[in-house]
């Protein structure tokens, strides 16, 4: 299982000695937000300050940037760090698209597959010459000049993984993307009788062997030195199952546990502006359900249960502001539990 954590994006002055840290601690990569802060500029001077850490977005929104912005910067990325980059995007939902970016709004799963493709098809140009002549219901790229074209890397295309919460979205990323991002707000019983069921059938339909596509999260990790710091982190995961499960587009999550009357309770607060009040709505075996919690002396065999043989890779952090704690020889323990994902297949 590979082990993950975030750094730094408040500042690009702190990324080089937070990821050179993060290196020499073992982390298998670092990956970066779009909440406050640009997802990409962060991992540009990770890219050039460290040697062996994967990069990744986790996520960046897709639909407020094209197809070609996007392909330019991952191509740029993946030369930079000598394949070491992956893209990770998402649609983000209806009310940001239109009021935070002003980008029109259509259903989210056929647009983000063609724009996985419309990716794919530039990559292509740039890579080995193939004429540029995509055209779909969302976008038409078909101009590409040597003016334009961007230098050759040596290094594969960046591989593509998507956001994946609901039926449509599993589809997709099982049927065209090299990995799905699964969010947080999963139990172990939601990931086992949803979302691998899904995951499976669209790569078996696909023709995709499961060993090469990455499921990555899937829960929070509530760990730290002592007992203390483990309350600390659970009492965090509690408010972000509060937040979470105010909105309906999780409920299913809540439903496999019979916890759909804390689903409504949790909205109407949140309608009525109790956001502080809501952490103490969700009972201690509540907030359990969605995370590996235990000590640093604890947390492999938690991860193991939580996440083993589902999860190719979790991260010690939810937040670019709560830095991972892992101790060295912990990671390592992590890395030994047995994953499916073996590598992605352009590599």
């Amino acid at each position: 299982m590979r082990v993950m954590t975030t750094m730094p994006q408040n500042d690009l002055n702190l990324v080089a000695d937070a990821v050179r840290d993060i290196e020499a601690r073992g982390y298998d990569g670092v990956t970066t937000l779009e909440n406050r802060h640009n997802p990409f500029l962060p991992l540009a001077v990770a890219a050039t300050s460290s040697q062996r850490l994967q990069l990744a977005t986790g996520i960046a929104i897709a639909f407020a940037r094209s197809p070609m912005t996007l392909a330019n910067i991952g191509w740029d990325l993946q030369g930079a760090s000598h394949g070491r980059f992956v893209l990770g995007i998402g649609s983000q939902v209806k009310g940001h698209n239109e009021r935070r970016f002003s980008v029109p709004w259509s259903p989210p799963a056929p647009r983000l597959r063609e724009y996985v493709q419309a990716l794919r098809a530039i990559w292509r140009n740039w890579k080995t010459g193939e004429e540029l002549a995509f055209e779909g219901e969302h976008y038409r790229f078909t101009l590409m000049t040597p003016n334009f074209t961007p230098e050759p890397i040596a290094a594969p295309a960046p591989p593509v993984t998507i956001a994946a919460v609901g039926p449509a979205m599993m589809k997709v990323a099982g049927e065209v993307c090299d990995g799905a991002r699964l969010h947080a707000f999963c139990t172990r019983k939601y990931l086992e009788e949803v979302v691998v069921p899904r995951l499976e059938a669209a790569l078996a339909k696909a023709g995709r062997p499961r060993q090469s596509f990455e499921i990555s999260g899937g829960g929070f990790i509530a760990t730290g030195a002592d007992d203390e710091a483990v309350a600390k982190m659970l009492e965090w995961v509690r408010m972000r199952v509060g937040f979470y499960g105010s909105t309906r587009a999780y409920w299913p999550v809540f439903e496999q546990h019979g916890l759909e009357d804390l689903g409504q309770k949790l909205n109407h607060m949140s309608k009525t502006g109790q956001w502080a009040e809501m952490t103490a709505e969700v009972p201690d075996d509540v907030a359990r359900l969605f995370a590996a919690v235990g000590r640093h002396d604890q947390i492999a065999e938690a991860i193991a249960e939580r996440f083993g043989g589902i999860s190719d890779a979790i991260s010690d952090s939810a937040s670019s502001e709560l830095a991972g704690t892992l101790p060295p020889e912990v990671i390592q323990d992590i890395q030994r539990i047995p994953c499916p994902f073996q590598g992605f297949a352009g590599a």
